[in-house]
């Protein structure tokens, strides 16, 4: 693509940049892997040398790529990018980030299903009963639901009152969506129960029961990822 042709709503470094982790996600790429020479990004890019250099470089600042002297450009160690701020979908080994991640979401979760039945008000409650209402439709309906089960979890998050926890949505949804992919999406009925659980003690402010029934959901991730090792 001749640079002249890439619209300049941004600045071209910043396209490019784009561009590049475009390339990243479709090859799968994780941590420690190495990038495109410049050439070839020069080539698959249809851009200039001082174009993907300064590219380079907004994704190095970013802690996204590693230039190693005399080596190439590599993927960081868990780059952060928009989204997936802990780079969870460039972990090399996605069974050891699963279960990490099971014991941080163990503790968060449970404590957020508490404060979301303790704070949560009439709109909260309408909005997280809905999307309870609407992937329980859809898991029978042999639809797709990761992305109302991921609304789901934000309606608790929001509900909290925290001012943290809205820092802390992209990690939950980033989460969610890993644990509906390594589970193979089998967990049908398991998440309707559970998420009727959640929903129930939100809306009768019982925060006990809204931890236990959350606690409960997440545990059958961790049986059902111990089940496929």
């Amino acid at each position: 693509m001749p640079e002249t042709l890439i619209a300049q709503a941004e600045p071209l470094s910043e396209i490019v940049a784009n561009k590049i982790m475009e390339i990243i996600e479709s090859r799968q790429l994780v941590a420690g892997d190495q990038i495109p020479t410049e050439l070839e990004l020069i080539e698959m890019l249809g851009v200039g040398r001082s174009s993907v250099r300064e590219a380079i470089k907004i994704l190095v600042s970013r802690s996204v790529l590693e230039i190693r002297r005399g080596k190439g450009t590599f993927l960081s160690p868990n780059p952060p990018v928009p989204g997936d701020p802990l780079g969870l979908s460039f972990a090399p080994d996605k069974v050891k980030t699963y279960q990490d991640l099971l014991a941080v979401r163990m503790v968060l979760e449970p404590w957020m299903a508490r404060e979301a039945a303790l704070n949560a008000d009439e709109d909260d409650i309408r909005e997280i009963e809905g999307l309870c209402d609407e992937v329980e439709r859809m898991i029978l309906a042999g639809e797709g639901h990761m992305d109302r089960d991921v609304e789901f979890h934000t309606a608790i998050a929001k509900s909290t009152r925290n001012t943290v926890i809205p820092l802390l949505i992209p990690i939950i949804v980033k989460s969610v969506t890993l644990f509906i992919e390594m589970s193979g999406n089998t967990l049908g009925r398991e998440t309707i129960e559970t998420h009727r659980a959640v929903t129930e003690a939100i809306k009768a402010h019982d925060p006990e029961a809204a931890a236990a029934a959350m606690t409960l959901h997440i545990r059958y991730n961790a049986d059902r990822i111990r089940t496929s090792d």
